[in-house]
């Protein structure tokens, strides 16, 4: 019989874990949803989030050196989505397929960079020390660090939805994803827009690979691991959702970790797989149908 306290730990785990995916997924599901553009480099991004962490921490010492690291990796993943929309995907944007295909050599491209600069091996990141300790609660230990986790990838959520539904940008952006071709004609930069949601995609996806570093090594295939699941979430949210992107992280790390109770973590990660396409099946849309007109042309 399976320990109850074993088991809540598993679910716990699980959100963590889902807490993950939804950091990785996020930037997906916002260029997908407006631009239909399938970023092959997105795990590149979060790796090196990671890598700016490592850095960061190395000259910010102290309780104040994790804040900085998520904030210089929020910028400069951004910073570095931005450069790549302009000077790549914005170019390629009407051929999906060559879109594809280059985002995937600049993956290439970015995963050698880092073996030259920081070795194959990787680069470990050491959690300060407000992180150590756990928290027990009925018999189950909660790690600070998971929890920590946790909240990062709430407030990333609710940060963007309160960008999305109460800014002027985010009006913005929701007018572009609704109807590109009315919204353009009524003055809106559609290109900016696109720059805008691009680097918005990729500084989420920076602060995803610091909390990667909190968990493991940083090394040069680290975000590659994640990124498969981030596609996973972003086709079962509902291409272009946030909120089905949300729900679907959290029900993708749950099967995930709850499949670990009974099947080894290979096996569990076939589970992940037959579980989305088996959802999808019966509601090939998503959990949440998004009307627009990007996606219906």
């Amino acid at each position: 019989m399976i320990d109850p306290a074993f088991l809540v730990g598993q679910v716990f785990n699980g959100l963590s874990v889902g807490s993950i995916y939804l950091l990785a997924a996020l930037g997906l599901a916002l260029s997908f949803g407006l631009m239909r553009v399938i970023n092959m480099a997105h795990g590149e991004i979060v790796m090196f989030g990671g890598y700016v962490a490592y850095l960061t921490m190395h000259i910010v010492p102290g309780p104040l050196a994790l804040p900085a690291a998520i904030l210089a990796a929020f910028v400069s993943a951004g910073v570095l989505g931005a450069v790549l929309e302009a000077l790549l995907v914005s170019r390629l944007a009407e051929r999906p397929l060559d879109t594809l295909l280059a985002t995937w050599g600049v993956s290439l491209i970015a995963q050698q960079a880092a073996r030259d600069l920081f070795g194959a091996t990787g680069v470990s990141v050491t959690a300060p020390s407000w992180l150590d300790g756990v928290i027990n609660v009925g018999g189950v230990s909660l790690p600070y660090t998971r929890l920590f986790i946790i909240l990062i990838a709430a407030l990333a959520l609710g940060g963007l939805g309160v960008f999305l539904k109460t800014t002027r940008l985010g009006l913005l952006v929701r007018a572009v994803n609704q109807d590109r071709p009315t919204a353009s004609a009524m003055g809106v930069s559609v290109r900016r827009v696109d720059m805008l949601v691009f680097g918005l995609g990729a500084a989420v996806a920076g602060v995803a690979g610091v909390i990667l570093a909190l968990l493991g090594p940083v090394t040069p295939s680290v975000g590659q691991s994640y990124i498969v699941p981030a596609f996973l979430v972003v086709v079962m949210g509902g291409l272009g959702s946030i909120t089905g992107t949300a729900i679907a992280a959290v029900a993708i790390g749950l099967v995930s970790a709850l499949s670990q109770v009974f099947v080894d973590v290979s096996f569990a990660q076939v589970l992940m797989l037959l579980f989305v396409v088996v959802f999808l099946q019966f509601r090939p849309e998503g959990v949440v149908a998004v009307r627009s007109r990007a996606l219906d042309s």
